[in-house]
């Protein structure tokens, strides 16, 4: 169940949205995931095709499912059945999808979004290419500096999510990232969004709620 904060927005939410506008990003609070769901699909025409990068706050938000139900062409790479040829393929069509939806491993109080993918696919498709991006993430994905946002990956994000994918890397068991030389390592491309590129539209919503690793 998502731990829910009172609606009144937090000062260390305040303070990152301050600091991503300050970047150059669009920056939100919603006190609730249901708010944000409601703006979000009020937000995008139904005309729109949207991408889906690998996240599991959209998959709690079922965003998918939501999406489809109102006649959005939605490209997901995570759909069951998919072959490893469907799944590339659609990872291609979400780099220049109308909207890309995704979360961030971490948003720092400074305004900067830190990644880790295996693929890439996510980060690249944050960075550039889709005419929007909005980026959705819970409210425990808040810390202070990037080297917190880097200890926060490498201690939560990527052994629960090696523990969800059933990778055997040793983080599995250890719970902490040691840059393993594993084939099946999940930690390949590391990403610090200092700024929101020039060419890109990017939307940060901060929600009141513990959302995804």
């Amino acid at each position: 169940m998502n731990t829910l904060i009172p609606s009144k927005q937090s000062p260390r939410a305040a303070k990152a949205i301050a600091a991503l506008e300050k970047n150059h990003f669009h920056a939100a609070y919603f006190p609730t995931a249901r708010a944000a769901i409601d703006e979000l699909c009020r937000l995008i025409p139904h005309t729109a095709s949207v991408g889906l990068g690998g996240s599991q706050t959209l998959e709690q938000l079922a965003i998918r499912e939501r999406l489809v139900s109102l006649g959005n062409i939605v490209y997901c790479h995570n759909k069951p059945g998919l072959t490893p040829e469907e799944i590339l393929s659609i990872r291609r069509q979400q780099l220049t999808c109308d909207i890309f939806l995704t979360s961030s491993n971490a948003i720092t109080e400074d305004g900067k979004l830190v990644n880790t993918d295996a693929t890439g696919n996510r980060v690249a498709a944050m960075i550039f290419g889709p005419k929007k991006v909005i980026v959705i993430a819970g409210i425990n994905k808040l810390t202070a500096t990037v080297v917190d946002a880097q200890k926060r990956i490498y201690t939560i994000a990527a052994p629960r999510n090696n523990q969800r994918l059933k990778r055997p890397n040793p983080c599995t068991t250890t719970g902490h990232c040691n840059d393993c030389e594993a084939p099946t390592r999940l930690c390949n491309v590391f990403t610090v969004m200092h700024r929101c590129p020039t060419a890109s539209d990017i939307h940060v919503w901060i929600i009141g709620e513990e959302l995804g690793y």
